[in-house]
């Protein structure tokens, strides 16, 4: 009997009749009351850069959870090229050929990248000079094509490079299937495109990648066919060149969705006077100096965007824009008056909201109640709070209208907020300063591990409170939400601002250069 070449197969330039490298069959996950994964079918095939996208909650993670040993299924079968596998654990997945490179690196900062490459790996020699630790490296890194220094500590590493040695780590195991979380999440679009090389190069060579992303765009460009999961189910898989970007937002949220866009406006009078100014504002650390030298005005009604590779001080920017912390030189004024050493409470009381970077740990008291972290912030004002008296009813009432606004829904207020989605805390937060932001809000990544829909939400916000006077500063790694809805935009590297320019008519590659730590020197 004559082979029958299948479609797929036969588009990716295989042989006909062969197997996937990955096959998923009916498989579920189930938690105490929550659908995670149901009856998910799933085949990635050699030369396949295969996209998996959802939003938030809808089960990627704990697919993959699956696939990489983490979790144990509840039902279904794990195919890994024609074999039925039942994976006990992370090394069985990865003795199978399946490597996992995480948003958050693992790699040991202190140990140099050829000892990282090496360390726990069964290969390593048990007795082994330096010198040939970083020649078996040199030799991976030309055979898999991923420049690295062997010699090189972690530490000294741009997130680009890091992120070069967690692909290498994995590849030097023997992995056919390498799935990757979020991977441009903290590149430059320079990187961007190195990895997108690396990822072609290495599924050219019968090998597949799954890539799980926010960024539509990227998937658009990278990947051969897409899935699309909702609700711990799979909604469908499409050949990437069959859909839009509009298209596979529908299909990730069950609804049309209307991206939103900044708006045409008048441009604000050069003569409009700062709400916040720092001047040659520096900050130290343990870690030496994290900001030097930071001059900029923020004006009532505009988005300030901040681009940068994170890491390179946008978090203590935050911190003393906000009286988290105290600079060691340089004056922040607010309205004409001096607040550099104000602190955090008084930066609040007078209209200064923060949407922190790390949401759980800063922005909010994990193991409090829902009904608490919504209310924080006015703890001390009516209707919480009459003549001394506080009003657990007065909070319980105002934390369901925040989360309304907010759009989370919550099954329990009494419940720990540790306890909400990732995504539904960040919407939370967002809305809680965002009440008592009406003069500034100083927003860190607010979309970071958002779904399209709840970007898109989030954005809507920062609008409304831009045309409403209030300023806005957007701290961002994706560019392109910075070039939709800033005004103008920093750039950071290093804890300095290598140049600022108006987003109309913004040189995108000028940008990128920038971000790698090129000066601009012409200032906008």
């Amino acid at each position: 009997m004559t082979d029958i070449p299948d479609p797929i197969q036969q588009r990716l330039g295989l042989a006909p009749g062969t197997p996937p490298i990955l096959a998923l069959k009916g498989v579920s996950k189930y938690f105490p009351g929550v659908i995670a994964n149901e009856a998910v079918d799933l085949e990635v095939y050699p030369g396949e850069i295969h996209a998996l996208l959802g939003e938030n909650g809808a089960g990627k993670s704990t697919l993959m959870n699956i696939v990489t040993g983490i979790y144990k299924m509840d039902a279904g079968e794990v195919i890994v090229e024609g074999e039925a596998r039942d994976f006990g654990s992370p090394t069985d997945a990865i003795e199978a050929g399946i490597g996992m490179v995480h948003q958050h690196f693992k790699l040991v900062r202190a140990f140099t990248v050829a000892e990282n490459i090496h360390l726990g790996w069964p290969d390593t020699p048990k007795r082994i000079s330096r010198r040939v630790l970083e020649a078996r490296t040199s030799a991976l890194s030309d055979t898999l094509g991923l420049a690295v220094q062997p010699e090189a500590v972690v530490a000294d590493l741009s997130t680009g490079e890091q992120q070069r040695v967690e692909i290498l780590r994995v590849l030097a195991r023997d992995a056919k299937l390498l799935i990757l979380d979020e991977p441009t999440a903290v590149l430059t679009p320079e990187e961007a495109r190195e990895l997108f090389v690396a990822l072609r190069a290495f599924v050219a060579r019968g090998n597949a990648v799954i890539f799980i992303s926010h960024k539509l765009d990227e998937v658009m460009e990278i990947s051969n066919r897409v899935t699309v999961l909702r609700g711990g189910r799979k909604v469908a898989t499409e050949w990437t060149e069959r859909c839009s970007e509009k298209s596979l937002a529908q299909m990730m949220v069950g609804r049309e969705i209307v991206l939103t866009e900044a708006g045409q406006r008048a441009p604000l009078p050069k003569d409009t006077p700062p709400c916040l100014s720092l001047a040659n504002v520096s900050l130290t650390s343990d870690q030496g100096t994290v900001l030097k030298d930071i001059s900029l005005d923020l004006r009532p009604g505009e988005i300030l965007g901040i681009a940068g590779v994170a890491g390179n001080g946008q978090r203590e920017l935050t911190y003393v824009m906000t009286g988290l912390a105290t600079p060691s030189a340089g004056t922040i004024t607010l309205d004409g008056k001096d607040v550099t050493r104000i602190g955090a409470r008084a930066m609040a009381e007078k209209g200064i909201g923060h949407i922190p970077e790390d949401r759980l740990q800063s922005g909010m008291a994990p193991t409090l109640s829902i009904t608490d972290n919504a209310v924080l912030r006015e703890y001390g004002q009516p209707p919480l709070t009459r003549k001394g008296w506080f009003s657990p009813r007065g909070a319980g009432n105002l934390a369901r209208e925040i989360a309304k606004a907010a759009e989370v829904m919550v099954p329990d207020f009494a419940m720990p907020a540790r306890n909400l989605s990732g995504g539904n805390q960040q919407r939370l937060v967002a809305r809680r300063e965002m009440r008592i932001a009406d003069k500034i809000l100083i927003a860190a990544y607010p979309s970071r591990g958002l779904d399209v829909g709840a970007i898109n939400t989030m954005m809507r916000y920062f609008v409304e409170l831009r045309d409403q006077g209030v300023a806005v500063v957007l701290i961002s790694e994706e560019l392109e939400e910075l070039m939709n809805f800033s005004d103008r935009i920093a750039v950071m590297f290093h804890g300095e601002i290598m140049g600022m320019v108006a987003t109309e008519g913004a040189d995108v590659e000028e940008i990128g250069l920038m971000m790698g730590g090129k000066r601009r020197e012409v200032a906008a």
